[in-house]
């Protein structure tokens, strides 16, 4: 899915949803050799992006983890066009844990596991999915105590990395940034147990007025 725009500017100010920004990253490089535009990536929780943006943050364009957020920006005029969905989003459980991860919904109740991180469900759509994953298995009320909250997809797999819970729910991408911790057992959560995650992306009417 591509965006066109001009610009006269610099460099071009990308607000990307945690669970992406390893892979925006990871192109920087390669969309610089191609156009000529430096680009800088600011990462977040979608929500507290939103948030900056409609508080007149500088940025052109903005990848979220959802589509409520970019279609709240431009029902509210923050967007040049109508929201497009770049990517489907995928959850899955993951930890350094022991017992068997595929059983996932049996383990979050022993007392092997005495932390289960969530990205916070007000401001990061990961966070809303695992959020509806141990409701649709009934598992809300008995581990509620075990739950520990990111603020941001980012910030849960700060947590898994260094050991500072048992297991988490996280984005599938987390499995393909540099120097995840090899121990890290992981299985995907079944689609059924939540929403699809619809990721869309829109350019920003600041990118018109930096232009």
């Amino acid at each position: 899915m591509m965006i066109h725009f001009q610009t006269s500017a610099q460099t071009v100010r990308i607000a990307v949803a945690a669970n992406a920004q390893a892979v925006i990253k990871k192109l920087q490089a390669d969309f610089k050799k191609r156009t000529g535009i430096t680009t800088e990536v600011i990462s977040g929780a979608s929500g507290k992006l939103t948030t900056q943006i409609m508080n007149g943050a500088p940025y052109d364009i903005f990848l979220s983890a959802d589509t409520q957020f970019p279609a709240k920006l431009f029902a509210a005029g923050y967007g040049v066009k109508s929201p497009k969905i770049y990517a489907l989003g995928s959850l899955i459980i993951c930890g350094d844990v022991k017992g068997d991860i595929k059983n996932w919904q049996k383990l979050l109740s022993t007392e092997t596991v005495k932390k289960v991180a969530i990205a916070n469900p007000k401001t990061a759509p990961y966070g809303t999915a695992a959020e509806q994953s141990l409701k649709f298995y009934q598992l809300e009320d008995k581990i509620k105590h075990k739950l520990v909250f990111g603020e941001s997809i980012s910030q849960v797999n700060t947590y898994l990395q260094t050991g500072a819970v048992n297991i988490g729910f996280t984005t599938a991408s987390f499995l393909y940034e540099n120097g995840v911790n090899a121990k890290l057992k992981w299985v995907k959560v079944d689609q059924k147990s939540y929403k699809k995650i619809e990721q869309a992306v829109i350019l920003l009417t600041y990118s018109k007025k930096s232009g």
